[in-house]
């Protein structure tokens, strides 16, 4: 007889995000259902209910997840970046790979494609608090926001890169790293702007 270890209600609902990550990376967001991600740590579809409410709940915790899972690591890439510690092109990859190989671009075009824009809202959220944290009190009228405007731009990027980046650089007879090519490029030269770094 297998006895299934108890878990509390946080390990529980960590587990089931973890789990919904790992069917999102491997099978795509179609497969990140409340029977999948249940079956996948061994509990029932009314363990997963009480958790997240609904399938909507789940995506939109998942959103929430892959979000916090990589804004510390952004934040640090982004602070070392700008003492000269660190460079454009480890913020460029954090971001892409979020988008890309962690599934939040493939979660986000899902979302959008089912009408549960506001799953998105976690992720929209975060980057907003990650801009303003790094650059507090830069949106003094006059004066331009760059990193917001860099954001927006490496944020874009990234996520068509996550939905057909592949496929449009390999018709344009581009390389596969093209976008994160130019994307370095942008953010090098507004650091330049922005007095973080010397014109090369």
């Amino acid at each position: 007889m297998s006895i299934r270890k108890r878990l509390s209600s946080e390990e529980s609902r960590a587990a089931a995000l973890e789990a919904a990550r790992a069917l999102l990376i491997e099978t795509g967001p179609q497969a990140v259902t409340l029977k999948a991600v249940a079956t996948r740590i061994g509990r029932t579809h009314a363990n997963l209910l009480h958790h997240f409410g609904s399938a909507s709940g789940l995506h939109k915790s998942l959103a929430a997840y892959l979000a916090g899972t990589v804004r510390a690591s952004i934040l640090d890439a982004v602070r070392a970046t700008q003492s000269g510690s660190g460079g454009p092109r480890a913020v460029v990859d954090l971001v892409f790979d979020a988008f890309g190989r962690e599934g939040g671009g493939a979660l986000a075009g899902w979302m959008l494609l089912t009408g549960n824009e506001d799953a998105l809202d976690p992720i929209v959220t975060t980057i907003h608090q990650l801009v303003h944290e790094l650059s507090p009190g830069h949106n003094v009228d006059g004066e331009p926001m760059l990193m917001h405007q860099d954001t927006l731009l490496l944020v874009l990027l990234a996520l068509g890169d996550s939905l057909m980046g592949e496929r449009l650089t390999s018709a344009l007879l581009l390389p596969r790293s093209e976008a994160r090519v130019l994307a370095e490029r942008i953010l090098t030269e507004s650091l330049v702007r922005a007095g973080f770094r010397e014109s090369a």
